[in-house]
């Protein structure tokens, strides 16, 4: 774990300016259409809650003057980590490999499916103190994802579930024409089992104690 101000600053400042660069390709500006669908994704939402701690992160590192471990918010960044890793992994598992390839390089594909992702877990390894995290927060966590859901299924009933609608399902898991309401039940359920069960392998891994660097 590194405690030395300057390179947490190169860290985070390197996140926060492909974070911009992300947002601002999740709009669709780099495909010359702006979206008003970029709300929508779960993707773009982790994405943009951990650039929103990473810019806190910044700002607080900016304003210390000695090293020590980065201390914004411990529990709404481990949140924030496994919204983004289940992004990482459900996108590059089952998702990229079902679109047009070209699509998986895009930018703002690239930056919220892979780069930003590992990023943001590195960047807790490195510069965060171990624990920090409590037996519940794994399941506290799966509130995310499920309000994420309600999210969806409130908009979608807005829009009277019409299927002409860009993204009314963001995901085939979500989608009740083609899953049936029984299909997307199991979805959820297994996605939410995986969720959490990732929330606990990092409650592991933060109980691990790792020697500190004096010269770090």
């Amino acid at each position: 774990m590194i405690k030395n101000r300057t390179v947490q600053l190169i860290f985070q400042s390197a996140f926060c300016n492909l974070g911009i660069i992300g947002i601002i390709a999740s709009f669709g500006f780099f495909e010359y259409t702006f979206r008003g669908d970029f709300f929508v994704h779960f993707t773009n939402l982790s994405n943009y809650l951990c650039i929103g701690i990473m810019f806190a992160e910044l700002i607080q590192t900016a304003k210390k003057r000695e090293d020590s471990y980065v201390k914004v918010q411990p529990v709404l960044k481990f949140i924030g980590m496994l919204m983004i890793l289940f992004t990482f992994f459900v996108f590059n598992i089952m998702l990229a490999p079902a679109r047009e390839a070209y699509l998986n390089y895009r930018i703002a594909s690239v930056l919220f499916h892979v780069v930003l992702p590992i990023m943001y877990v590195a960047d807790w390894f490195l510069f965060y103190e171990r624990g920090q995290i409590r037996w519940y927060h794994p399941l506290m966590s799966a509130v995310a994802p499920i309000a994420y859901v309600i999210f969806v299924y409130v908009r979608a009933w807005i829009l009277n579930f019409d299927t002409q609608v860009p993204y009314l399902y963001p995901y085939f898991f979500l989608n009740l024409d083609t899953q049936g309401v029984d299909g997307v039940a199991k979805w959820i359920a297994i996605l939410s089992v995986g969720f959490i069960a990732l929330g606990y392998i990092f409650f592991g891994l933060d109980k691990i104690k790792l020697p500190n660097k004096k010269s770090s």
